[in-house]
């Protein structure tokens, strides 16, 4: 018989997130989109107004944070009813509203970037001496000043920002087929048992040590996703020509360059990552012909890439004994660290089984003045464990930056998102190691070890590129078709895996799956800071609360400066190559490691 997800109400309410911190029902989110619109109708009223007087400005830039707050505030209440329940028509409404008024405050707020630009930088100046209330918003202006250049005039930023909404469209579609409406087949293990596959399954069914049920998973997932093959070129071709759209009416050279300036960071940071990762080929290809060997097979395939290379060695884990795992790996964190953590499980901030209609995959939401909540599609494997304190890892990041900044001044650039997550990561693995009790374990761990350097540094560059040949392509006027995109894809997934590797054409369709091509170039901030978190976990590691101090005070930084900047008062300077290098040398280093304990006769049982 078929295992069924269970539907939304099936679902043990403490396994569910306590959406009523936010808001007590519907009536008070209403309330607040209300809220949110008015004060925005009522900054719209100050137009051509802020270069009277230092009042006038503070009293504008006093609305736009409100309006902001209670947006975000609003927004993140829908986005996280209807990732829960996707198939739901009430809250896919709530999301719709939500778009719709972002797109009006937007609107309403348009003039305000413009017309602060157009003051002279002498009179800001005369402005902020005369009204401290105004230091406030210092690191605003200081950003809006940075990207100058690239603000258009009052009446162009109100076009753009209407066309907000439409430029989501390919985003929300993707997310719709992908997540309500793509159904796969069956299919059945060793034991006779029906297995609908599903975005969530895939990867957990994907490391069974069955390498038939692996083939039959991998073969039906892909050929599902292919059948609509023109479809997601349709909705990706969609997603790059609206960010070619905007990078061009900003007067930006590309669409890459646009989206890196968004966070403030140099192109050249990106540039010096894929020229690292590049040269750190031969590591990886030297992995894959480790995990070819330690599989034991003729040929390798990409339905072999999540196997675990010591197969006699399984973890199967409870949440409650994922959460109690979180608590005592992250305990070089500090015990204030630790504490909040325990709240966050203790209090319902995570939603965490999967259900019928639930978005995939996993993530940590903001919601200032409450406190963050975590999605999970909790399986029950190792790599669950790692989510867990990889989402509490963005959670308490937020959470400090939020306790410690205005609501402007904490909303970090995605650049440095990704350092608290996976510094987490690294300290639950360091922490397992200590524990592993034979050979096998510890195989098992390094094992999980070189699949994040995998998935992670290689995978995130290889992602990075993808989006950076389409992008280009598409600028150069080359149309996107679907033939066009899996062959780039597949030509890059030879390239990273190399010549042990079957590069199976079916892994050509993985493109149309990945969410994170809709997010505008996000993707290389997680092998930036992936390298940044192995530096960041080890000093913590070796000195203790010498480098806690820092990496908290880091946490509470918010926006505060540039990311390169950020990540200095941590220990880390991206702004060489070298963090990447090093991070490099660590999987070299974990490599020969499993290759010692695999050559080893000694039975450490």
């Amino acid at each position: 018989m078929e295992e069924r997800l269970p539907k939304r109400s099936e679902v043990p309410e403490e396994l569910t997130w306590r959406l009523e911190d936010i808001y007590a029902g519907t009536s008070a989110w209403e309330a607040d989109v209300k809220k949110g619109l008015e004060t925005a109708a009522g900054a719209a009223a100050l137009e051509g107004k802020l270069a009277d007087d230092a009042g006038t400005l503070l009293h504008a830039l006093d609305l736009y944070e409100t309006a902001m707050q209670t947006l975000y505030r609003f927004y993140a209440y829908a986005n996280m009813k209807h990732d829960q329940d996707t198939g739901n028509a009430e809250n896919q409404a709530l999301l719709q509203k939500a778009r719709a008024a972002e797109t009006r405050i937007a609107e309403k707020f348009s003039f305000l970037e413009p017309e602060i630009l157009a003051i002279p930088e002498e009179r800001l100046k005369v402005f902020r001496a005369a009204e401290p209330g105004l230091k406030k918003y210092d690191v605003t202006i200081r950003e809006m000043l940075r990207t100058k250049a690239h603000t258009l005039s009052g009446e162009q930023e109100l076009l753009l920002a209407s066309a907000g909404e439409m430029a989501g469209t390919p985003s929300q579609a993707f997310g719709m087929l992908q997540n309500a409406d793509l159904k796969f087949p069956s299919v059945k293990d060793a034991e006779g048992k029906e297995i609908r596959i599903t975005n969530g399954r895939f990867v957990p069914l994907q490391m069974s040590k069955d390498r038939d049920l692996r083939k039959e998973v991998f073969e039906k997932f892909y050929s599902r996703y292919n059948e609509f093959r023109n479809t997601w070129a349709a909705l990706y071709d969609g997603q790059v020509k609206q960010q070619i759209f905007f990078a061009k009416a900003r007067k930006y050279a590309s669409t890459f360059e646009a989206a890196v300036d968004g966070n403030n960071v140099d192109p050249a940071v990106c540039d010096r990552l894929i020229d690292s990762v590049h040269r750190g080929l031969g590591k990886m290809h030297r992995y894959v012909a480790l995990r070819k060997k330690l599989l034991g097979v003729d040929e390798l395939h990409m339905y072999d890439v999540y196997a675990p290379m010591v197969s006699d060695h399984t973890v199967k884990v409870t949440y409650e004994e994922a959460v109690e795992t979180a608590l005592k790996a992250l305990e070089p964190l500090g015990d204030e660290y630790v504490s909040l953590l325990r709240e966050s499980f203790e209090n319902r901030w995570v939603d965490v089984v999967e259900n019928e209609g639930k978005r995939g995959g996993a993530y940590s939401e903001g919601v200032y003045g409450v406190h963050p909540y975590v999605l999970l599609n909790f399986n029950g494997t190792l790599d669950d464990i790692f989510t867990l304190v990889h989402e509490m890892g963005h959670s308490l990041h937020t959470w400090y930056s939020s306790a410690n900044q205005t609501f402007l001044n904490s909303n970090y650039k995605i650049f440095v998102a990704e350092v608290a997550s996976t510094t987490n990561e690294v300290l639950l693995l360091e922490y397992l190691l200590k524990k592993a009790e034979s050979r096998e374990e510890k195989a098992y761990l390094i094992n999980h070890y070189l699949e994040s350097f995998k998935g992670t540094l290689y995978r995130q560059t290889m992602f990075e590129e993808f989006e950076r040949k389409t992008n280009a392509m598409a600028e150069a006027g080359t149309p996107l078709t679907a033939d066009t995109l899996s062959k780039t894809y597949l030509d890059l997934n030879r390239q990273y895996f190399g010549p042990e590797m079957v590069s199976d054409e079916l892994i050509g369709a993985e493109w149309m799956r990945i969410p994170h091509f809709y997010y505008n170039f996000y993707v290389y901030q997680y092998a930036t800071s992936f390298a940044a978190a192995v530096a960041v976990a080890h000093r913590i590691l070796e000195e203790g609360q010498a480098a806690v101090g820092p990496y908290l005070a880091f946490l509470k930084s918010g926006c505060t400066e540039d990311p390169v900047s950020l990540l200095k008062i941590a220990g880390v300077d991206l702004s060489a190559g070298t963090p990447v290098d090093e991070a490099l040398a660590v999987f070299d280093a974990a490599i020969s490691e499993m290759e010692a304990l695999y050559l080893s006769e000694e039975d450490s049982h």
